[in-house]
């Protein structure tokens, strides 16, 4: 049979409710209870740092994040700082890659799905051969950080659509000091809605990773979700 991958669209999304959930599904796809599945969201304002991310990728303090309503989260995915929010497609595949995998080779795939996906958009993107991610000229579009456990992946891709790019000026984005960050918008004048994009994208995964896409709602996904005031939410 045909591998298959479920996808969900979820909306805005809080960084832990979104984490607990990604769990959850690894759970399920390590116990074989769930196949494979990919969440597709938006956050609110909020900065990750991962597991090679030191102080000095921080230039806002407590206070500035706080003025600004921005979360801030250690997270256990490869990687430095970034920033995830509105106008930001955020994808979680949880994917199993089985015992015999190679860290490298599926990063790039990662960066292909979003590459296909900016194209799709008008954009032109492309890998850097010193830095993980995808890059519109010298500025990244979309930043790639996971993790792989036992063989099956959690964390994901983040693609600037319509992201306020100012909000990157809190961090040093991925450690890098002399790159920025651009998005479609920015590159292309033109305003996407983000859930649209999140269609694109789930399409390309599937192409990329070769397997069949099905798609259900957040209920069905997420056992433990529930609805509260039109933004998923854990009981």
């Amino acid at each position: 049979m045909e591998p298959s991958v479920t996808a969900a669209w979820l909306g805005r999304v809080d960084y832990p409710a979104a984490w607990a959930w990604q769990k959850e599904l690894y759970l399920g796809r390590l116990d074989g209870e769930r196949g494979d599945t990919l969440m597709l969201l938006e956050h609110p304002p909020t900065y990750t740092l991962g597991r090679r991310a030191d102080a000095n990728d921080l230039v806002y303090g407590e206070a500035e994040m706080a003025s600004q309503g921005i979360g801030l989260y250690n997270v256990d995915r490869g990687g430095r700082a970034t920033y995830h929010g509105p106008g930001q497609l955020v994808g979680y595949p949880i994917l199993q890659l089985g015992e015999r995998y190679d860290v490298l080779a599926y990063l790039r795939s990662l960066e292909d799905v979003v590459i296909r996906t900016a194209a799709d958009l008008g954009v032109e993107a492309q890998r850097d051969p010193e830095h993980t991610g995808v890059w519109a000229g010298r500025n990244k579009i979309g930043a790639i950080g996971v993790k792989i456990t036992r063989g099956i992946t959690m964390h994901g891709f983040a693609f600037n659509v319509t992201t306020d790019l100012n909000m990157f000026r809190g961090i040093v984005p991925c450690g890098i000091q002399d790159r920025w960050v651009t998005s479609v918008e920015a590159e292309t004048g033109e305003v996407h809605d983000v859930k649209d994009v999140a269609t694109l994208a789930a399409r390309h995964l599937s192409q990329v990773f070769d397997r069949r896409l099905t798609w259900t709602e957040p209920q069905s996904l997420i056992s433990s979700a529930s609805f509260i005031g039109g933004v998923l939410s854990p009981n």
